[in-house]
C-alpha cells in the first residue's frame, strides 16, 4: 500500500489514495486541485523514501472537497472564589481533500 507525509499548515498528515483529510484552509475553490510538493516520505509497499526534508520530484495530488468550519470548540477560564469566569468559543476554518494520486 503506497502512502506519504505531506507537510501543510504546520502540519504532518499521512496520506494514502482515496483518504479524505482536513487541514487548515487553503485558498481554493471546490472542485479545484491542489498539488503539495512538501513531501517528507514516500512508501510505495517495497521501500520507503524519507526525504531531508523534502523527497526530491515527489508530488501529492488532492482534489478539493469542501471549504468548512471544524467543530465548536470552547475555553472555559475561571478564577476561584473571585467570582471572574468567561465563556469563550471558535470553530475554525478547514478544507476537507480527497487524495487522488501520489508519485514519487
Amino acid at each position: 500500500m503506497a502512502y506519504a507525509v505531506i507537510h501543510t499548515g504546520g502540519k504532518q498528515y499521512r496520506v494514502a489514495e482515496g483518504d479524505v483529510i482536513e487541514v487548515e484552509k487553503l485558498d481554493f475553490e471546490a472542485g479545484a486541485e491542489v498539488k503539495f510538493d512538501e513531501v517528507l516520505l514516500v512508501s510505495n509497499g517495497s521501500g520507503v523514501s524519507i526525504g531531508a526534508p523534502h523527497v526530491q520530484g515527489a508530488a501529492v495530488t488532492a482534489e478539493v472537497v469542501e471549504q468548512a468550519k471544524a467543530d465548536k470548540v470552547i475555553a472555559f477560564k475561571f478564577k476561584r472564589r473571585k467570582g471572574y469566569h468567561r465563556t469563550v468559543g471558535h470553530r475554525r476554518q478547514i478544507t476537507r481533500l480527497k487524495i487522488t494520486s501520489i508519485t514519487a
